[in-house]
């Protein structure tokens, strides 16, 4: 995986931004979303394809978007304009570029040829992906998958229905083979803008599911989706027991101790130093002010 990337840092709310719209590129370093990704592909028309790429590569260069991770969806290779896309934005300073419709590794192989040293993000959105996650998420340069459940639900052919029955075996497929690589699985996006009951039961499942974060199409799904995908403060509390459990020289070269009266491995503790830093992340975040609209 990358140096620059930071796998501790908090991916709760990752909100698409249309390049083509100035004024939305503006008003996205005052939301408080951990992540934006400037769009330039669904989110554009044709033929605002390259004023849309001009704004979003001024927009990244001039910065100002505080401790939001900025993130560049480009145009698939097989396009007129992602070549030009990924030619455009190597080195402009992005946190990540955001493939779409990965089917395999070669696809970041080739956009990784264009670029300088950004991390990869892949958007997993078809059913060759589902079969490829394994081979996409031990991809060297892969750093984030994301699911794109509308494509995934037009592929399939599959009914839009509350709680998602005809995508849980590819989101399952894919965080599996997320975890298994040790990347982020980040969880597709709720279109029921004023549905927020619903919403909220689609970020509690993809949270329960094991995702680290949401994609978000509107700035009113910002709040909830930080709310239920933060960290429980319980289980942060008993994370940071385990950790100075183990920090305590008498567990010193154990793998195995009892914390709480519950048998702990080394394993819980890995995991608890994880969500401790996310949880610091957080809070040193909210602290700062920065990102509050």
């Amino acid at each position: 995986m990358l140096p620059q990337f930071d796998a501790g840092r908090p991916r709760r709310s990752v909100l698409y931004m249309p390049g083509a719209n100035a004024r939305a590129l503006e008003k996205a370093r005052t939301l408080d979303a951990d992540a934006l990704i400037l769009d330039l592909e669904d989110a554009v028309a044709p033929d605002a394809k390259q004023e849309a790429r001009a704004q979003v590569v001024a927009a990244v260069k001039q910065g100002g978007y505080g401790p939001r991770e900025v993130i560049v969806r480009v145009n698939g290779l097989d396009t007129p304009w992602g070549a030009e896309d990924l030619a455009a934005v190597s080195g402009i300073g992005a946190d990540g570029v955001l493939v779409p419709k990965v089917n395999g590794p070669g696809d970041l192989d080739a956009a990784a040829q264009l670029l300088t040293d950004e991390p990869l993000w892949a958007m997993m959105e078809t059913p060759a992906a589902m079969f490829a996650a394994q081979e996409v998420a031990q991809h060297p340069l892969l750093c984030v998958m994301v699911m794109g459940t509308n494509d995934l639900v037009k592929e399939l052919k599959a009914a839009r229905v509350p709680g998602r029955a005809p995508l849980v075996t590819a989101l399952q497929m894919s965080l599996l083979a997320a975890r298994g690589a040790g990347r982020i699985a980040i969880d597709g996006v709720f279109n029921g803008i004023k549905d927020e009951a619903g919403f909220r039961d689609e970020c509690a499942q993809g949270r329960d599911f094991g995702f680290d974060g949401k994609t978000l199409i509107h700035p009113s799904q910002i709040a909830p989706c930080n709310e239920i995908f933060a960290p429980d403060a319980e289980a942060v509390a008993e994370a940071r027991e385990i950790i100075a459990a183990f920090d305590a020289p008498e567990a010193k070269g154990k793998g195995v101790i009892t914390v709480g009266g519950k048998m702990v491995e080394l394993l819980h503790a890995e995991e608890a130093r994880r969500l401790v830093a996310v949880a610091d992340a957080i809070a040193a975040k909210e602290a700062s002010g920065e990102g509050v609209s």
